[in-house]
This record gives structure tokens, sequence and C-alpha cells, in this order.
């Protein structure tokens, strides 16, 4: 009987019982999900709201996961969600540092100036953001195509960078988290993670 609070048990080894009745390990899924445009990234819409939810594209067993970040409701791509605490904690706080990258579709001509001045930091009510590398794809007096790479992934952040700067973004891709891109997966479709991609983001190397 354990009477210590914060004992430790090794699953592999030892046998877990409360009342006779075995405790088995929770298995951890790790899914990785095409979120398309106009899709809440939440567990259940609030009030009233009956927009849908990534959770309407899983299966409905999968109702335990919850998501690692966020995508705002007009943005669109890839996207975690597991069970595992310390997955998501390791992916979302900034001292560890995940790169998340982005396709950024931009209303208007995005010149080198606003790519020195996104990547060196700007501040938007109280806060700083910013970019750690930032290149221009494209650029027209129409439109411009900006891929951007980021650690800390603060609310609507892609967003507010080029607002800041007299931007509007029209459209907006998270393409890659860490080094799991989201390649040819179809926008309302999922996958789960290889081990390999699970290590990697744990780890930071693949």
């Amino acid at each position: 009987t354990v009477t210590l609070l914060g004992s430790r048990v090794d699953p592999l080894q030892d046998r877990v019982a409360v009342d006779g009745k075995l405790v088995k390990p929770k298995r951890k899924y790790y899914i990785a999900l095409h979120k398309p445009r106009r899709v809440l990234t939440t567990r259940k819409a609030e009030g009233k709201d009956d927009r849908p939810i990534v959770f309407d594209l899983l299966p409905p067993e999968w109702n335990n996961l919850f998501p690692v970040g966020r995508l705002d409701y007009e943005s669109e791509g890839l996207l975690f969600l597991t069970n595992d605490g310390d997955f998501c904690l390791k992916l979302t706080h900034p001292r560890y540092g995940v790169t998340k990258t982005y396709l950024a579709l931009v209303e208007g001509k995005v010149e080198p100036p606003v790519i020195a001045k996104i990547t060196s930091g700007v501040y938007d009510r109280g806060e700083k953001l910013i970019a750690q590398k930032a290149r221009i794809l494209s650029a027209t007096k129409r439109e411009s195509v900006v891929e951007l790479q980021l650690t800390e992934g603060k609310n609507r952040e892609v967003r507010r960078l080029f607002e800041s700067q007299g931007f509007t973004v029209k459209r907006l891709q998270r393409t890659q988290i860490g080094k799991v891109k989201l390649g040819e997966l179809p926008p309302g479709k999922w996958r789960t993670l290889t081990e390999a991609e699970i290590k990697s983001l744990l780890s930071g190397t693949l």
C-alpha cells in the first residue's frame, strides 16, 4: 500500500490497483489535423455558437483529446491534438522554442523594410511580437506571399505583426511545427504522428 504522496511507479514493472481493481495506463494519442478555415479550435462552441469545431472532424471516441495551441477561426493548416500534457507543454511554452512556420497571403506589396521590422520586433497592446525569420516569396501591388517562422504563438500574432505595418492578412496557413510538415494532408483530414515525429518534437531533432 502506498501512503506517501508523490510516489512514482514504473508502468513496465509495477502493478497498480485501487480497491483491488487494476489501473491501466492511459494510451496516449498524437494526432496531426489539417484544420480548415472557419472551424473553431475548441472542444465545444460557447453559448448558441453553432460554428463547426475541430472535434467534428475526429472520431467520437477522441473527444478526450485537446488541441496543442490554437489556430484562429479564419486560419488553417497544421494542428496537433493529444491527451499528453507534457507533449502539449513542450510544444506551446516559449521556453522550449518550438518553431511554427506559416504562409501568409497579404493584401498589398510587402517590401524588405517591412520584413526587417517584424523580425526585429514590434509592440502591440503591450506585447512584443516578433518573427524569428521571414521571407517574401512573391510580391505584387495587389498581394504578397510571405513565409514566417515564430516560436511563441501569441494570440493572432502573425495577423497583428502585419497589421502593425498597415497590412491585412487575407489568408493564413500553418505549414509546419518543428520538423513536422503539413505536406499533402487534405483540409479536414487527420493522421497519427509517427514515433520518429513524436520524438523529434520532444527533443527538437529529427
